[in-house]
Protein backbone atom coordinates (compact mmCIF):
# COMPACT_ATOMS: atom_id res chain seq x y z
CA UNK A 1 0.00 0.00 0.00
CA UNK A 2 1.33 3.44 -0.94
CA UNK A 3 2.96 5.41 1.87
CA UNK A 4 2.37 2.65 4.39
CA UNK A 5 5.59 3.72 6.15
CA UNK A 6 4.14 6.97 7.53
CA UNK A 7 3.01 5.61 10.89
CA UNK A 8 6.27 3.71 11.38
CA UNK A 9 8.30 6.88 10.86
CA UNK A 10 6.14 8.78 13.33
CA UNK A 11 6.47 5.98 15.88
CA UNK A 12 10.23 6.00 15.44
CA UNK A 13 10.40 9.76 16.02
CA UNK A 14 8.25 9.42 19.14
CA UNK A 15 10.55 6.73 20.56
CA UNK A 16 13.53 9.05 20.01
CA UNK A 17 11.79 11.84 21.94
CA UNK A 18 11.54 14.09 18.88
CA UNK A 19 7.84 13.84 17.92
CA UNK A 20 6.25 17.25 17.41
CA UNK A 21 2.63 18.16 18.09
CA UNK A 22 0.74 21.39 17.65
CA UNK A 23 -1.11 23.26 20.36
CA UNK A 24 -4.02 25.62 19.77
CA UNK A 25 -3.82 29.10 21.23
CA UNK A 26 -7.14 30.69 22.17
CA UNK A 27 -5.69 34.17 22.69
CA UNK A 28 -2.66 36.10 23.92
CA UNK A 29 -2.63 39.48 25.60
CA UNK A 30 -0.09 41.25 27.83
CA UNK A 31 2.22 38.20 27.72
CA UNK A 32 -0.53 35.89 28.99
CA UNK A 33 -1.25 33.07 26.57
CA UNK A 34 -4.29 30.78 26.72
CA UNK A 35 -3.78 27.23 25.43
CA UNK A 36 -6.38 24.49 25.82
CA UNK A 37 -8.22 26.66 28.31
CA UNK A 38 -5.17 27.12 30.58
CA UNK A 39 -3.35 30.42 31.09
CA UNK A 40 0.44 30.81 31.06
CA UNK A 41 3.02 33.56 31.24
CA UNK A 42 4.49 33.42 27.75
CA UNK A 43 8.26 33.32 27.26
CA UNK A 44 8.21 31.73 23.79
CA UNK A 45 7.18 34.53 21.43
CA UNK A 46 9.45 36.22 18.89
CA UNK A 47 7.46 39.46 19.37
CA UNK A 48 10.51 41.01 21.03
CA UNK A 49 9.15 44.56 21.19
CA UNK A 50 5.46 43.82 21.71
CA UNK A 51 4.61 45.53 18.42
CA UNK A 52 1.98 42.93 17.48
CA UNK A 53 -0.47 44.59 19.86
CA UNK A 54 0.67 48.20 19.35
CA UNK A 55 -2.30 50.47 18.73
CA UNK A 56 -0.62 52.22 15.82
CA UNK A 57 0.19 48.95 14.07
CA UNK A 58 -3.38 47.72 14.50
CA UNK A 59 -4.88 51.01 13.33
CA UNK A 60 -2.56 51.12 10.30
CA UNK A 61 -3.65 47.62 9.35
CA UNK A 62 -7.32 48.70 9.57
CA UNK A 63 -6.62 51.73 7.39
CA UNK A 64 -4.81 49.52 4.91
CA UNK A 65 -7.79 47.17 4.80
CA UNK A 66 -10.11 50.07 4.10
CA UNK A 67 -7.92 51.29 1.23
CA UNK A 68 -6.77 48.04 -0.37
CA UNK A 69 -9.05 45.25 0.91
CA UNK A 70 -8.19 41.99 2.61
CA UNK A 71 -5.62 40.73 0.12
CA UNK A 72 -3.58 41.76 -2.89
CA UNK A 73 -5.60 39.68 -5.32
CA UNK A 74 -2.75 38.68 -7.63
CA UNK A 75 0.94 38.03 -8.15
CA UNK A 76 3.19 41.09 -7.91
CA UNK A 77 3.82 40.81 -11.66
CA UNK A 78 0.10 40.92 -12.48
CA UNK A 79 -1.77 43.49 -10.35
CA UNK A 80 -0.60 42.55 -6.84
CA UNK A 81 2.16 45.16 -6.50
CA UNK A 82 0.69 48.31 -4.91
CA UNK A 83 1.92 51.68 -3.72
CA UNK A 84 1.90 50.22 -0.18
CA UNK A 85 4.43 47.56 -1.21
CA UNK A 86 6.50 50.12 -3.10
CA UNK A 87 6.62 52.48 -0.10
CA UNK A 88 7.78 49.69 2.23
CA UNK A 89 10.45 48.51 -0.22
CA UNK A 90 11.71 52.09 -0.65
CA UNK A 91 11.92 52.62 3.12
CA UNK A 92 13.94 49.43 3.61
CA UNK A 93 16.31 50.14 0.71
CA UNK A 94 16.89 53.71 1.84
CA UNK A 95 17.38 52.76 5.50
CA UNK A 96 19.87 50.02 4.67
CA UNK A 97 21.65 52.09 2.00
CA UNK A 98 20.85 49.53 -0.66
CA UNK A 99 19.84 50.26 -4.22
CA UNK A 100 16.60 48.29 -4.00
CA UNK A 101 14.52 45.83 -1.99
CA UNK A 102 11.91 43.17 -2.73
CA UNK A 103 9.12 41.85 -0.51
CA UNK A 104 8.32 38.17 0.07
CA UNK A 105 5.54 36.41 1.97
CA UNK A 106 7.97 34.83 4.45
CA UNK A 107 11.63 34.54 5.29
CA UNK A 108 11.45 30.87 4.34
CA UNK A 109 10.22 31.81 0.85
CA UNK A 110 12.84 34.57 0.52
CA UNK A 111 15.75 32.29 1.41
CA UNK A 112 14.59 29.51 -0.87
CA UNK A 113 13.86 31.89 -3.74
CA UNK A 114 17.32 33.45 -3.45
CA UNK A 115 19.10 30.09 -3.49
CA UNK A 116 17.16 28.68 -6.39
CA UNK A 117 17.38 31.81 -8.49
CA UNK A 118 21.10 32.48 -8.00
CA UNK A 119 22.29 28.92 -8.36
CA UNK A 120 20.31 27.96 -11.38
CA UNK A 121 21.53 31.11 -13.09
CA UNK A 122 19.79 33.29 -15.62
CA UNK A 123 21.84 31.62 -18.34
CA UNK A 124 20.49 28.25 -17.19
CA UNK A 125 16.90 29.06 -16.27
CA UNK A 126 15.49 28.21 -19.67
CA UNK A 127 16.48 24.61 -18.99
CA UNK A 128 13.08 24.26 -17.31
CA UNK A 129 11.43 24.70 -20.70
CA UNK A 130 13.72 22.38 -22.64
CA UNK A 131 13.51 18.69 -23.25
CA UNK A 132 15.21 16.49 -20.61
CA UNK A 133 18.04 15.66 -23.02
CA UNK A 134 18.72 19.32 -23.79
CA UNK A 135 18.47 20.41 -20.17
CA UNK A 136 20.84 17.65 -19.07
CA UNK A 137 23.70 19.30 -20.91
CA UNK A 138 23.39 22.60 -19.02
CA UNK A 139 25.97 23.10 -16.30
CA UNK A 140 24.87 24.46 -12.92
CA UNK A 141 27.74 25.78 -10.85
CA UNK A 142 28.40 27.67 -7.66
CA UNK A 143 29.70 27.30 -4.14
CA UNK A 144 27.74 28.08 -0.97
CA UNK A 145 29.54 28.44 2.37
CA UNK A 146 27.01 28.43 5.22
CA UNK A 147 27.47 28.69 8.96
CA UNK A 148 26.75 25.33 10.60
CA UNK A 149 23.82 26.87 12.48
CA UNK A 150 22.26 28.56 9.45
CA UNK A 151 18.46 28.38 9.40
CA UNK A 152 16.81 25.36 7.78
CA UNK A 153 15.00 27.53 5.23
CA UNK A 154 18.28 28.50 3.61
CA UNK A 155 19.92 25.09 3.91
CA UNK A 156 16.91 23.37 2.31
CA UNK A 157 16.97 25.91 -0.49
CA UNK A 158 20.70 25.43 -1.03
CA UNK A 159 20.37 21.65 -1.16
CA UNK A 160 17.65 21.97 -3.81
CA UNK A 161 20.17 23.55 -6.20
CA UNK A 162 23.18 22.17 -8.05
CA UNK A 163 25.53 24.35 -6.01
CA UNK A 164 28.11 22.73 -3.75
CA UNK A 165 27.09 23.38 -0.14
CA UNK A 166 29.92 23.60 2.39
CA UNK A 167 29.26 24.32 6.07
CA UNK A 168 31.81 26.03 8.28
CA UNK A 169 31.95 25.72 12.06
CA UNK A 170 29.76 28.22 13.87
CA UNK A 171 31.30 31.72 13.71
CA UNK A 172 34.69 30.14 12.93
CA UNK A 173 36.44 32.58 10.60
CA UNK A 174 39.56 30.43 10.27
CA UNK A 175 37.49 27.45 9.10
CA UNK A 176 35.60 29.65 6.62
CA UNK A 177 38.86 31.04 5.24
CA UNK A 178 40.29 27.57 4.87
CA UNK A 179 37.27 26.33 2.92
CA UNK A 180 37.36 29.36 0.63
CA UNK A 181 41.09 28.95 -0.01
CA UNK A 182 40.63 25.34 -1.05
CA UNK A 183 37.97 26.34 -3.57
CA UNK A 184 40.06 29.25 -4.86
CA UNK A 185 42.71 26.79 -6.05
CA UNK A 186 40.28 24.57 -7.94
CA UNK A 187 37.77 26.83 -9.72
CA UNK A 188 36.48 30.37 -10.16
CA UNK A 189 32.75 29.69 -9.81
CA UNK A 190 30.31 32.02 -8.06
CA UNK A 191 30.79 31.91 -4.28
CA UNK A 192 28.25 32.90 -1.62
CA UNK A 193 29.04 33.09 2.11
CA UNK A 194 25.92 32.95 4.28
CA UNK A 195 25.31 33.62 7.94
CA UNK A 196 22.66 34.94 10.32
CA UNK A 197 22.94 38.33 11.98
CA UNK A 198 21.51 37.04 15.26
CA UNK A 199 21.23 33.25 15.42
CA UNK A 200 17.69 32.05 16.02
CA UNK A 201 18.43 29.22 18.42
CA UNK A 202 21.60 30.42 20.22
CA UNK A 203 20.93 34.16 20.31
CA UNK A 204 24.54 35.08 19.56
CA UNK A 205 25.76 37.25 16.69
CA UNK A 206 28.02 36.70 13.69
CA UNK A 207 31.32 38.64 13.29
CA UNK A 208 29.97 40.31 10.18
CA UNK A 209 32.66 42.91 9.52
CA UNK A 210 35.45 40.31 9.65
CA UNK A 211 33.36 37.94 7.58
CA UNK A 212 32.77 40.62 4.97
CA UNK A 213 36.53 41.13 4.69
CA UNK A 214 37.14 37.43 4.19
CA UNK A 215 34.41 37.20 1.55
CA UNK A 216 35.88 40.11 -0.41
CA UNK A 217 39.35 38.61 -0.19
CA UNK A 218 38.08 35.48 -1.92
CA UNK A 219 35.83 37.26 -4.46
CA UNK A 220 32.70 35.95 -2.75
CA UNK A 221 29.41 37.63 -1.89
CA UNK A 222 28.24 37.75 1.73
CA UNK A 223 24.57 37.24 2.55
CA UNK A 224 23.11 37.93 6.00
CA UNK A 225 19.82 36.47 7.19
CA UNK A 226 18.88 39.11 9.78
CA UNK A 227 15.46 37.81 10.81
CA UNK A 228 16.23 38.18 14.52
CA UNK A 229 18.18 41.43 14.25
CA UNK A 230 15.47 43.43 12.46
CA UNK A 231 13.67 45.79 14.80
CA UNK A 232 16.00 45.40 17.77
CA UNK A 233 19.44 46.42 16.46
CA UNK A 234 20.64 49.63 14.85
CA UNK A 235 19.79 53.26 15.52
CA UNK A 236 16.58 52.96 13.51
CA UNK A 237 15.89 49.29 14.25
CA UNK A 238 17.01 48.10 10.82
CA UNK A 239 19.12 45.32 12.23
CA UNK A 240 22.69 44.06 12.22
CA UNK A 241 23.59 45.75 8.93
CA UNK A 242 22.65 49.18 10.23
CA UNK A 243 24.17 48.52 13.66
CA UNK A 244 27.55 47.65 12.13
CA UNK A 245 27.37 50.20 9.27
CA UNK A 246 27.94 47.57 6.60
CA UNK A 247 27.71 48.80 3.02
CA UNK A 248 26.21 47.09 0.00
CA UNK A 249 29.75 46.21 -1.02
CA UNK A 250 30.33 44.59 2.38
CA UNK A 251 27.06 42.64 2.37
CA UNK A 252 25.59 42.39 -1.15
CA UNK A 253 22.51 40.45 0.06
CA UNK A 254 20.42 41.23 3.13
CA UNK A 255 17.38 39.19 4.08
CA UNK A 256 15.14 40.32 6.92
CA UNK A 257 11.71 39.45 8.27
CA UNK A 258 8.80 41.36 9.80
CA UNK A 259 7.19 38.55 11.80
CA UNK A 260 9.38 38.92 14.87
CA UNK A 261 10.31 42.27 16.46
CA UNK A 262 8.42 44.27 13.80
CA UNK A 263 5.20 42.49 14.78
CA UNK A 264 3.57 41.79 11.40
CA UNK A 265 4.62 39.21 8.78
CA UNK A 266 6.55 38.77 5.56
CA UNK A 267 10.15 39.39 4.56
CA UNK A 268 12.45 41.22 2.19
CA UNK A 269 15.68 40.88 0.27
CA UNK A 270 17.74 44.05 -0.25
CA UNK A 271 20.75 44.60 -2.48
CA UNK A 272 21.81 46.02 -5.83
CA UNK A 273 19.28 47.03 -8.46
CA UNK A 274 20.61 44.26 -10.69
CA UNK A 275 20.04 41.66 -7.97
CA UNK A 276 16.47 42.79 -7.33
CA UNK A 277 15.64 43.01 -11.04
CA UNK A 278 17.06 39.52 -11.45
CA UNK A 279 14.88 38.17 -8.62
CA UNK A 280 11.79 39.84 -10.09
CA UNK A 281 12.44 37.80 -13.22
CA UNK A 282 13.79 34.52 -11.83
CA UNK A 283 12.69 34.08 -8.19
CA UNK A 284 9.79 31.66 -8.55
CA UNK A 285 8.58 32.16 -4.98
CA UNK A 286 8.02 35.81 -5.94
CA UNK A 287 6.85 35.48 -9.53
CA UNK A 288 4.26 32.76 -8.91
CA UNK A 289 2.94 33.73 -5.44
CA UNK A 290 0.13 36.11 -4.58
CA UNK A 291 1.69 39.27 -3.15
CA UNK A 292 1.46 39.96 0.57
CA UNK A 293 -1.72 41.85 1.55
CA UNK A 294 -1.16 45.59 1.01
CA UNK A 295 -2.67 46.29 4.44
CA UNK A 296 0.11 44.19 5.93
CA UNK A 297 2.67 46.37 4.13
CA UNK A 298 0.99 49.51 5.51
CA UNK A 299 1.11 48.15 9.07
CA UNK A 300 4.71 47.01 8.63
CA UNK A 301 5.86 50.43 7.45
CA UNK A 302 4.14 52.04 10.44
CA UNK A 303 5.87 49.64 12.82
CA UNK A 304 9.30 50.28 11.32
CA UNK A 305 8.92 54.06 11.42
CA UNK A 306 7.64 53.93 15.01
CA UNK A 307 10.58 51.80 16.12
CA UNK A 308 12.93 54.30 14.46
CA UNK A 309 11.29 57.26 16.20
CA UNK A 310 10.93 55.79 19.70
CA UNK A 311 13.68 53.69 21.30
CA UNK A 312 11.80 53.09 24.57
CA UNK A 313 10.81 49.54 23.70
CA UNK A 314 14.30 48.58 22.58
CA UNK A 315 15.69 50.07 25.79
CA UNK A 316 13.16 48.12 27.85
CA UNK A 317 14.08 44.88 26.05
CA UNK A 318 17.78 45.40 26.70
CA UNK A 319 17.06 46.10 30.39
CA UNK A 320 15.02 42.90 30.62
CA UNK A 321 17.80 40.83 29.05
CA UNK A 322 20.34 42.17 31.53
CA UNK A 323 17.98 41.67 34.47
CA UNK A 324 17.18 38.07 33.49
CA UNK A 325 20.82 37.10 33.11
CA UNK A 326 21.68 38.68 36.45
CA UNK A 327 18.80 36.95 38.27
CA UNK A 328 19.45 33.59 36.59
CA UNK A 329 23.16 33.69 37.41
CA UNK A 330 22.55 34.64 41.02
CA UNK A 331 19.79 32.12 41.71
CA UNK A 332 20.52 29.20 39.40
CA UNK A 333 23.77 29.45 37.45
CA UNK A 334 24.83 26.19 35.82
CA UNK A 335 23.70 23.08 37.64
CA UNK A 336 25.94 20.76 39.64
CA UNK A 337 26.35 18.26 36.82
CA UNK A 338 27.28 20.90 34.27
CA UNK A 339 24.48 19.85 31.90
CA UNK A 340 22.28 22.93 32.28
CA UNK A 341 23.90 25.92 30.61
CA UNK A 342 22.58 29.41 29.94
CA UNK A 343 24.01 30.31 26.53
CA UNK A 344 26.20 33.38 26.15
CA UNK A 345 23.67 35.69 24.50
CA UNK A 346 22.98 39.39 24.83
CA UNK A 347 19.89 39.21 22.61
CA UNK A 348 16.24 38.56 23.44
CA UNK A 349 16.93 34.86 22.79
CA UNK A 350 18.15 33.21 26.02
CA UNK A 351 18.60 29.45 25.50
CA UNK A 352 19.06 27.04 28.41
CA UNK A 353 20.88 23.97 27.08
CA UNK A 354 19.81 20.81 28.94
CA UNK A 355 21.40 18.13 26.76
CA UNK A 356 18.68 15.57 26.02
CA UNK A 357 15.18 15.65 24.52
CA UNK A 358 13.71 13.82 27.51
CA UNK A 359 15.13 16.32 29.99
CA UNK A 360 14.07 19.28 27.83
CA UNK A 361 10.50 17.95 27.66
CA UNK A 362 10.43 17.24 31.39
CA UNK A 363 11.64 20.73 32.24
CA UNK A 364 9.13 22.30 29.85
CA UNK A 365 6.28 20.29 31.41
CA UNK A 366 7.42 21.22 34.91
CA UNK A 367 7.33 24.89 33.93
CA UNK A 368 3.85 24.54 32.42
CA UNK A 369 2.67 23.11 35.74
CA UNK A 370 3.91 26.36 37.29
CA UNK A 371 2.19 28.61 34.75
CA UNK A 372 5.16 29.27 32.43
CA UNK A 373 5.02 28.56 28.68
CA UNK A 374 8.41 27.63 27.18
CA UNK A 375 8.29 24.67 24.74
CA UNK A 376 11.25 22.30 24.44
CA UNK A 377 13.42 22.77 21.34
CA UNK A 378 14.86 19.47 20.13
CA UNK A 379 16.66 17.86 17.22
CA UNK A 380 16.46 18.41 14.25
CA UNK A 381 15.79 22.10 15.03
CA UNK A 382 19.02 22.08 17.05
CA UNK A 383 21.95 19.61 16.91
CA UNK A 384 21.66 16.34 18.82
CA UNK A 385 22.74 16.71 22.42
CA UNK A 386 21.93 20.43 22.43
CA UNK A 387 18.23 20.13 23.26
CA UNK A 388 17.06 23.19 25.13
CA UNK A 389 14.48 25.59 26.39
CA UNK A 390 14.53 28.68 24.19
CA UNK A 391 13.47 31.56 26.41
CA UNK A 392 12.52 34.72 24.52
CA UNK A 393 12.17 38.00 26.34
CA UNK A 394 10.03 40.96 25.34
CA UNK A 395 10.06 44.67 26.05
CA UNK A 396 6.62 44.18 27.56
CA UNK A 397 7.74 41.70 30.23
CA UNK A 398 8.02 43.23 33.68
CA UNK A 399 10.73 42.57 36.24
CA UNK A 400 8.07 40.72 38.25
CA UNK A 401 7.44 38.46 35.23
CA UNK A 402 11.16 37.68 35.07
CA UNK A 403 11.32 37.02 38.83
CA UNK A 404 8.46 34.54 38.44
CA UNK A 405 10.26 32.88 35.52
CA UNK A 406 13.55 32.41 37.37
CA UNK A 407 11.81 31.12 40.51
CA UNK A 408 9.82 28.67 38.36
CA UNK A 409 12.97 27.39 36.62
CA UNK A 410 14.65 26.78 39.99
CA UNK A 411 11.64 24.84 41.31
CA UNK A 412 11.25 22.92 38.04
CA UNK A 413 14.89 21.85 38.12
CA UNK A 414 14.41 20.47 41.63
CA UNK A 415 11.32 18.54 40.55
CA UNK A 416 13.07 16.72 37.66
CA UNK A 417 16.44 16.16 39.36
Amino acid sequence: MAFDWLEARLSERAQQGYLRKRVCQQYEKDNIICIDGEHYLNFASNDYLGMRQHEGVLQSWVEGLAQFGGGSGASPLVTGHTQAHLALEAYIADGLNRESALLFNSGFAANQALCMALFSGAHNQDACNQTPSAAAGIKHSGEIFADRLMHASFLEGAMATKAKLRRFRHNDLAHLSNLLEKVDTTNNSDKLVVTEGVFSMDGDSAPLRDMAGIAKQHNAWLMVDDAHGMGVLGENGLGSIEAQALSQSDVPIVMGTFGKAVGTAGAFIAGSQALIDYLVNYAKHYVYSTAMPPAQAVATLYSLTHIAADSSRTDALNDNVAYFRERFGAQIGNDQNGDLILANSSSAIQPIIVGSPERALALSDALKARGIWIPAIRYPTVPKGEDRLRITLSATHTQQDIDVLVDAIALAMESIA
